[in-house]
């Protein structure tokens, strides 16, 4: 690789001085999941991206699953896995190494992470000062899906306690209810409605795919900005689909609460979290 000059690099600094000083002291959520959560190169990509963005003073705050690691741990144990709509039925064993997995395992392996790059983390889960409190939700015919949760409530104290400290919260996505039973939520649903509630200026989407495309097969046919009054046709016509609909219905449903706008970006492209903030063009495709 050719080294940058001098020049060139004052250039960058000056280009992205604009969307520095829109962002300075707003709050980004990023829902963080996908391969850029599972390769090493692509991990130190996000952490380097979200110091940097937390040093230039953008508030982020970081949600994240651990699907693959909840699986490999199951098995692990010997306990089977099984999904209903996409969800992972979740029974009182298997509520147990959520909790484990989540809370414990991956997101105590973020905040080192982002220790490791410089930046000053905290972990939480959404039990902590009762910051995410749920009901359970049922499958949509009805089904028995266990211990998955729908939010009901979010207490957002813990995490804007921890941003007026100068920390990056990483929060688990596990709630409980008035009773104390734990659910296990979708990260996705608990980003929009943690971003929402936090008056969040973005919230980001990180995705194993381009973004929304016109032709799934075709990721030339990127759909690069949506209106969110075009998604109910673009569900029609096909456009929006399969595992693509819910990941799309949370932005919506972030925007109708009142975040200034959301992303769906391609989380294998290093990087792409400050290619979205810090550049007119942006990345994958955004909703406002």
């Amino acid at each position: 690789m050719e080294p940058i000059s001098n020049k060139t690099r004052a250039q960058v600094l000056i280009d992205a001085l604009p969307y520095i000083q829109k962002y300075n002291n707003k709050v980004l959520v990023v829902k963080y999941g996908g391969n850029a959560m599972t390769n090493k190169e692509l991990k130190d990509a996000v952490m380097t991206d979200i110091v940097l963005l937390s040093l230039v003073g953008v508030k982020v705050v970081l949600v994240h699953g651990g699907g693959p690691e909840i699986s490999d741990m199951l098995k692990r144990l010997g306990i089977k896995s099984y999904f209903v709509d996409g969800l992972r039925y979740t029974d009182d064993e298997t509520i147990d190494v959520v909790k484990m997995v989540l809370a414990g395992k991956v997101n105590k392996e973020l905040v080192q992470l982002l220790a490791q790059h410089g930046g000053d983390a905290v972990g939480l889960c959404g039990i902590d000062g009762s910051m995410l409190v749920a009901e359970r939700c049922e499958g949509t015919e009805g089904q028995d899906l266990g211990y998955v949760g729908d939010i009901v409530k979010v207490n957002t104290k813990p995490i804007t306690d921890a941003l007026a400290n100068g920390n990056i919260p990483v929060i688990a996505t596990v709630a409980t209810d008035e009773e104390g039973n734990t659910y296990n939520i979708n990260a996705d649903t608990a980003a929009a409605r943690i971003a929402a509630e936090l008056g969040a200026e973005n919230l980001i989407l990180m995705t194993d795919i381009a973004g929304l495309l016109r032709d799934k097969n075709d990721p030339s046919t990127l759909i690069p900005f949506v209106n969110v009054s075009e998604v109910p046709s673009m569900k029609r016509q096909g456009i929006i689909s399969g595992g693509m609909i819910p990941k799309i219905d949370c932005c919506v449903e972030a925007i109708r609460r009142g975040v200034e706008k959301t992303a769906i970006i391609d989380g294998r492209v290093p990087h792409s979290i400050l290619i979205e903030i810090l550049s007119s063009e942006g990345i994958g495709t955004q909703f406002t």
